[in-house]
């Protein structure tokens, strides 16, 4: 048999490598998949199938990131291949074409649809990748206010089902439009009016987008009640996708956390964490979940994991959330003063300086705590100086609130001054073997119900019997043939 040449694993492992290199498909050219994606909307107005517009707009995220002037220039020239007014339109919204761009690489693809005939919604769509990559620049972010108002006027007077899909992508664009140019207030009886029309036409995904962007307005501007109303007026549609119910559920956690509804909040944001996209995805809505996350679990009084801390896109942008947490977790005031002075640019610009100011009750709360434990008779000169308030009446105040709430064990004595501690309890006594007797009788009792619930094999005796059976069986069968003489000494081995 001729000798197997054996390779190296390591050459294997290079093949193996360029296999699924070679196995994955070149991504398409940017004016290619324009192309591609105005056929399928053709195809969705034609057969009034609408998924395939979904298709299209589940790119767009992708798509946008990898176009610019010279792409949309040209893919406007290849759709619309007579000289029209629309076509003109279209690129004035564009730098005009430079040699360089002349002689750019020119991209053909097959279409089965004459582009010359289009219908609206292509130009809905082309304007929207437009107004995405005057976005990108700030020098150009009012003529992209400009397209915005245009193309909702236009959108408006079209008035296509069909254009549903595209439409609601438009409104969020036009909401990133007027934001960028810090008109916001204006643009709210634009979105009253259309999330109106969108409620009436049941048009859920458009009015999932606008109900977004209300809420989105309202909270920028520290406006909670008309949010508050909005949310009880409004119907959230529950066909909405995942990402804007995840909005959705933000801005909710974001107002009930100011109405101090603290544990609706914590819900709220966590059903937003969960149906949020990947940390990478969209890592700034990441981080502005997790930073309203953090402060609400602390006005609820608990303390925050520190993995939440230690995530590699959280770690940097919670840095002073996290020196916030260890301010409120050792009791000191002037420590959390410290941080508060230190980060409050940062505080106010994430809209969380007003429910960062609530921490310092609770930071007295921790701080009295520890008093209590550590003295059993304090002053309230000693309280102020410890946990650096102002006077001894609000000293006063702060810790017969404390012993009121449950907070702390003690009583208040007015006339000598002092705080009196109740925490501070003998060691050993009848208290504390009732509650030794409570925890031995539940061991017992745990004991006595796991020995009960015990489950044995059924039938586990037929086969040790049968072993046993089987066990005498090869003993006769041994002592017929030392009888009958078959077997010599060396048969029967060493022990014989």
């Amino acid at each position: 048999m001729p000798d197997v040449e054996m390779k190296p694993a390591d050459d294997k492992k290079v093949e193996e490598e360029n296999g699924k290199e070679e196995s994955k498909p070149a991504p398409l050219h940017p004016l290619v998949e324009i192309k591609n994606n105005v056929a399928l909307i053709d195809r969705a107005v034609t057969t009034l199938e609408p998924r395939f517009t979904h298709r299209v707009l589940r790119t767009l995220t992708a798509l946008r990131k990898r176009i610019d002037a010279s792409i949309l220039r040209n893919a406007v020239e290849a759709i619309y291949t007579k000289d029209t007014s629309l076509k003109s339109k279209l690129l004035s919204w564009l730098p005009a074409a430079t040699k360089s761009d002349d002689q750019s690489m020119e991209v053909d693809t097959p279409s089965k649809t004459p582009l010359s005939e289009t219908v609206p919604e292509v130009e809905m769509y082309l304007r929207l990748l437009i107004l995405y990559h005057l976005l990108e620049d700030e020098e150009t972010h009012s003529e992209a206010l400009d397209l915005a108002n245009e193309t909702v006027k236009k959108m408006q007077e079209l008035n296509r089902r069909s254009m549903d899909a595209i439409a609601a992508k438009i409104w969020h664009a036009v909401d990133r439009a007027y934001s960028v140019n810090d008109l916001l207030p204006e643009a709210r009886p634009l979105f009253l009016a259309a999330q109106r029309t969108a409620s009436l036409r049941h048009d859920d995904e458009a009015n999932a987008v606008l109900l977004n962007c209300l809420l989105n307005n309202y909270l920028s501007f520290d406006q909670p009640f008309p949010a508050q109303q909005l949310v009880s007026k409004a119907v959230f549609p529950l066909s909405a996708s995942n990402g804007q119910l995840a909005r959705y559920y933000f801005y909710l956690g974001r107002i009930k956390a100011i109405q101090l509804n603290y544990t609706d909040a914590h819900t709220d944001l966590q059903q937003a964490i969960r149906r949020a996209p990947p940390a990478k995805t969209a890592p700034g809505f990441y981080q502005a979940i997790h930073k309203f996350f953090v402060v609400v679990e602390l006005l609820m009084g608990d303390i925050p994991d520190r993995t939440t801390f230690r995530h590699e896109v959280l770690k940097k942008p919670l840095n002073a959330y996290f020196e916030t947490v260890k301010a409120v977790r050792s009791g000191s005031l002037a420590r959390f003063e410290d941080t508060l002075n230190k980060h409050s640019d940062q505080f106010k610009e994430d809209n969380l300086f007003k429910l960062v100011l609530r921490l310092r009750q609770n930071v007295i709360k921790t701080g009295l705590r520890r008093l209590s434990l550590s003295y059993s008779r304090i002053s309230l000169k000693d309280i102020c100086v410890k946990l650096n308030l102002d006077s001894e009446e609000n000293a006063e105040y702060v810790v017969t609130k404390a012993i009121r709430d449950g907070v702390i064990e003690g009583k208040m004595v007015h006339e000598k001054g002092w705080m009196e501690c109740g925490s501070q309890k003998n060691g050993y006594g009848p208290e504390v073997s009732e509650l030794f007797g409570r925890r031995i009788t539940f061991c017992l009792d745990l004991h006595n119900q796991s020995v009960k619930a015990m489950r044995y094999p059924l039938n586990a005796h037929r086969k040790e019997l049968a072993a046993a059976e089987g066990a005498r069986e090869r003993e006769k069968e041994l002592a017929k043939e030392i009888q009958d003489g078959d077997l010599d000494d060396e048969d029967m081995g060493p022990e014989f």
